[in-house]
């Protein structure tokens, strides 16, 4: 028997036990019967309103499996489902790789994903104030976030992780001044400390803005001549002008961002004098602010994880540029 249908009744007994043949054709017919039903069941379903198995719509976790979701629910093109170590929430943040062979070997980058995750628990620490050469101000603040609650901090490391990965197969040694290792900060003078003591060719400080809605697009904000106090950026003014053109035009290519409209007077560049991450800098540094995150239409870029790719490989570019120009 090939098919046996859902009205199938195992034969029943006779009224009067038979021995011989009879006895073990009925015992053959019944495991046949049962089988061939476990077979209709498994086919025959799958001819109506196939429903999908939960196995292969979602997880043991009732979560969606489906492949390309990145860590933020945004599908990555190319994505094979595989979770990157920029992107495996809550994973160990990884060590920065020896540095390999290429155009940026023996070159030092130093990249400064903005403010921390761990910043919202901590608002009493970062709400300290610290010096920054030309006055006090707080030691960090929480950063801003899109209207959907996609944070800053979450954006920076990101792309800053993303950017590693591009520049150590240039060559580069890459250090982090945090990678999700610490419960809060690192406070902005120590950020600009750390680029310092690594006697960086290049600090590249990632963010977002937070501006109001209808405000979009891009800027680098480059260091202003400052001398008062621990702060003097005469030495890097010019170097930093450089590294923050050649990162606005590498972002603008990569990318197809267009410069802000609200900053730079459509330059793309900013000079500011009251950061403490650029007034302590004794090396080239820029800020990237990378979009706005209260614009819809720039957030739809920022919360995307093939955009943020090329948002790394933007900046990257750019660093490579100034250093291997």
């Amino acid at each position: 028997m090939s098919y046996v249908g859902p009205d199938f009744e195992p034969p029943r007994p006779p009224r009067h036990p038979l021995r011989g043949p009879l006895t073990v054709a009925v015992a053959a017919l019944v495991p046949g019967a049962l089988v061939g039903w476990l077979v209709w069941q498994t086919v025959g379903d799958s001819g109506g309103d196939a429903q999908a198995s939960p196995s292969s719509a979602y997880s043991s976790s009732g979560r969606s499996a489906a492949p390309g979701a990145s860590d933020d629910g945004k599908e990555q093109p190319g994505d094979t489902g595989r979770t990157s170590d920029s992107e495996r929430p809550g994973g160990s943040p990884s060590a920065s790789a020896p540095a390999g062979s290429g155009p940026l070997k023996g070159k030092v980058v130093v990249i400064d994903p903005g403010h921390n995750p761990g910043n919202f628990q901590h608002t009493s620490e970062i709400n300290q104030q610290v010096n920054i050469g030309t006055n006090s101000k707080e030691c960090d603040t929480t950063g801003t976030a899109t209207n959907d609650g996609y944070t800053e901090a979450k954006f920076t490391l990101d792309v800053a992780r993303r950017m590693r990965t591009v520049l150590e197969k240039e060559g580069a040694t890459v250090k982090f001044t945090q990678d999700g290792d610490r419960s809060w900060g690192p406070c902005v003078d120590e950020r600009a400390e750390i680029g310092n003591k690594a006697d960086a060719d290049a600090v590249v400080s990632i963010h977002a803005d937070g501006a109001g809605a209808g405000n979009r697009g891009f800027h680098v904000i480059l260091p202003g001549s400052v001398h008062s106090g621990a702060a003097d950026t005469r030495p890097i003014v010019a170097s930093s002008r450089e590294l923050g053109e050649r990162v606005a035009d590498s972002f603008l290519r990569v990318t197809g961002s267009a410069p802000s409209n609200y900053i730079g007077g459509g330059t793309g560049l900013d000079v500011r004098k009251d950061l403490g991450g650029l007034n302590l800098s004794t090396v080239p540094k820029v800020f990237i602010e990378c979009g706005n995150m209260r614009d819809s239409k720039d957030a739809a870029q920022l919360t995307s994880s093939a955009w943020r790719q090329k948002a790394a490989q933007g900046i990257a570019d750019g660093i490579s540029d100034f250093l291997d120009p």
